[in-house]
């Protein structure tokens, strides 16, 4: 499929202010937060373990992990967003942690930059997801694209991601999204890899997360309210007072991280399910997992170091490594199984 070379110029620089914008400017949530706050864990005075025999280790569809987290997907593109890839491919294949890409359609659109998403070289054991925006399956993508990512990326699984506010804001978005469900379930059957459903910041419901899963959808990344807010950002780019207010208007809009977490677990307690959205250290990512995420995904924490340096980023998982292990020794939980099923976080009131 050709694509014009206006349509990928709008892509390529929709994907550099997304970048500055997150890096530089204040677009998280405000009024909502991701609801993890409001729990809180049962200190253990005697935990019975020796600390340095606590296990992180866990595996997310059939790869094994050394800690339960996820770079979630962030960016590509641009030759910023090649050195960050680059930086976040390196730190993950280190620690045995999962990574996330951002949206792969402005390498579909422009192939020479490509090479701003492949760090498989790079990262060659990690657990390795490709992206593409679902509402893109109404705008000429099928099979064969979403094919071209996932080879692209060696991936082993594909993100579809879903963003109707964010395409409801920002310039020129692409809003019909009429008829994806028989689509992403049609893509489900073809694909040599399995679908993970992502939202980007506004929560992902158990009624739809319900209707996904029967779609064929093999895991769900909540990325719930309480992180960076798409609407926000979509407002610092806005082209006219129109979307400049939309963006504002809407900057809280969505479903708690918590919320999304424990009321999919509800109706789906097997699906593989990653908690996003606000996360920022290793105590909001052991909550996450104690409320029935099995992995854990931040992006702004990892795009603020992986912005400044390598050295930042190793400083940066060090340290969420250590907070979850703190949690687990301070509530006498061995590894992360137990914590999945541990009965002593509290919900303050």
């Amino acid at each position: 499929m050709n694509f014009p070379s206006s349509l990928s110029a709008q892509t390529q620089r929709r994907k550099a202010d997304h970048l500055r914008i997150c890096l530089e400017e204040d677009v998280q949530f405000h009024q909502i937060t991701n609801g993890l706050e409001r729990y809180r864990f049962t200190h253990c005075c005697l935990p019975e373990l020796e600390r340095d025999e606590i296990n992180l280790t866990t595996t997310f569809l059939g790869k094994q992990l050394g800690a339960p987290l996820l770079i979630s997907s962030m960016t590509g593109g641009t030759e910023q967003a090649r050195i960050i890839n680059h930086r976040l491919a390196t730190v993950a294949q280190h620690y045995k942690i999962a990574m996330g890409i951002g949206s792969q359609r402005v390498a579909v659109e422009k192939p020479e930059l490509a090479s701003t998403f492949a760090v498989r070289s790079l990262a060659p054991d990690i657990l390795l997801f490709a992206n593409l925006g679902a509402v893109q399956l109404n705008y000429n993508y099928g099979l064969d694209e979403c094919l071209r990512v996932i080879d692209l990326l060696q991936a082993d699984a594909l993100i579809l991601h879903f963003n109707p506010l964010q395409e409801c804001i920002q310039p020129r978005g692409d809003t019909n999204f009429r008829g994806l469900l028989d689509k992403i379930a049609k893509l489900c059957g073809q694909l040599p890899v399995p679908v993970i459903a992502k939202e980007v910041g506004n929560g992902i419901s158990a009624a739809m997360a319900e209707k996904l899963i029967a779609a064929g959808v093999a895991a769900i990344d909540v990325a719930g309210a309480g992180g960076t807010s798409w609407a926000k950002v979509e407002s610092e780019r806005a082209e006219n007072e129109k979307q400049r207010r939309l963006g504002m208007t809407f900057a809280d809009w969505g479903l708690p991280t918590t919320e999304c977490i424990t009321s999919i677990r509800a109706v789906a307690p097997e699906i593989p399910l990653i908690a996003s959205g606000g996360l920022r250290h290793g105590l909001d990512v052991a909550k996450a997992i104690a409320l029935g995420a099995d992995l854990a995904g931040l992006a702004w924490p990892f795009l603020q170091a992986a912005a400044e340096s390598e050295a930042a980023l190793y400083s940066l998982v060090e340290v969420l490594i250590a907070e979850i292990t703190t949690v687990l020794f301070c509530t006498g939980n061995a590894n992360l199984k137990q914590l999945r099923y541990y009965q002593g976080l509290q919900r303050l009131e």
